[in-house]
């Protein structure tokens, strides 16, 4: 294996299967099983998830609502989808922590770097929810963030397309992948692979980025064994 230590980042949109909305119990128990894989070969494996099949706080801002309230309400959202994947992977036996960035004692522990390094030594997942705990951060931000402080060697960035494109491949037919690029080039390309804050605390902390299909079977191991899937980020 490539890798001794992950943070994959999930998007909450991830988690609805073909839904609307909500959560797919399907798509949980798929994502369940390829983190398993990685763990049988002895990977250490940090998970961030977004909130977005809940609650996105900017769509609530732009509706009228309190900004700050809205945000509030996402990670309340992103702690929710760290529970029904905390239980899919106990499901499929895999020991796995929840660890959230504001209080909620009662069904997370609170985020503790040392703590969350020592779970991750002993073989369990650590799921980080609540984002970073602060209003007008996402989730990629978040994802960067725990990445740098339990000392990851890559971030994974699962999404529903395959790596990244000169343009949004679902509405540019004519749009072309990038196997590897720089930093710089998706700053100057003007490329969406994180929010701006994200990045460029990932630039500065000469942290890799690989954007992949999460979707497809079997990917996360092949990403994990080095093959040149999806798109990979770099210096």
């Amino acid at each position: 294996m490539k890798y001794n230590r992950i943070l994959l980042k999930l998007s909450g949109e991830a988690l609805m299967g073909d839904r609307q909305y909500g959560i797919d119990p399907e798509r949980l128990s798929e994502y369940a099983q390829e983190i398993k894989k990685a763990i049988d070969k002895g990977i250490e494996v940090a998970i961030v998830i977004g909130g977005g099949n809940i609650f996105r706080g900017v769509a609530g801002a732009s509706a009228g609502m309190d900004r700050v309230q809205g945000d509030h309400m996402g990670m309340l959202a992103t702690v929710i989808n760290g529970l029904a994947l905390q239980s899919a992977c106990e499901d499929a036996g895999i020991p796995t922590r929840l660890q959230s960035a504001i209080k909620i004692n009662e069904v997370a522990e609170p985020f503790i770097r040392r703590k969350a390094m020592r779970h991750l030594e002993k073989g369990r997942v650590v799921i980080f929810g609540g984002g970073t705990g602060n209003p007008y951060f996402t989730t990629d931000s978040a994802a960067v963030l725990r990445a740098i402080e339990i000392e990851a060697d890559v971030i994974l960035k699962g999404t529903r397309v395959d790596g990244i494109y000169t343009a949004d491949p679902e509405k540019d037919t004519s749009a072309t992948k990038f196997d590897h690029i720089s930093f710089d080039d998706v700053l100057r390309k003007g490329l969406k692979v994180m929010d701006t804050t994200a990045f460029t605390l990932s630039q500065e902390n000469e942290l890799p980025i690989i954007v992949f299909d999460m979707n497809k079977k079997g990917n996360l191991m092949k990403v994990l064994s080095g093959e040149n899937i999806g798109t990979r980020v770099q210096l």
